[in-house]
């Protein structure tokens, strides 16, 4: 897989986890990429993070949400 379709797909997974109603409760980066936990009501899910590109657009959506 490109790399782009690879940044396209994160991408896409970020907006549909907010979309549904998922809040950004923690977030956490090693070598492995970012690692990223949604969660709504009690339903938690876990988003792993590769690309630089995906990790920059997930950036401007948590400030997003934390200016809300």
């Amino acid at each position: 897989m490109s790399e782009f379709q690879q940044s396209k797909e994160e991408i896409q997974k970020v907006d549909h986890y907010l979309d549904s109603g998922f809040k950004i409760k923690y977030v956490y980066e090693n070598l492995s990429g970012m690692f990223v936990e949604f969660a709504r009501q009690e339903e938690v899910t876990l988003l792993q993070i590769l690309t630089a590109d995906a990790r920059k657009y997930f950036t401007a959506k948590l400030q997003e949400q934390t200016l809300l």
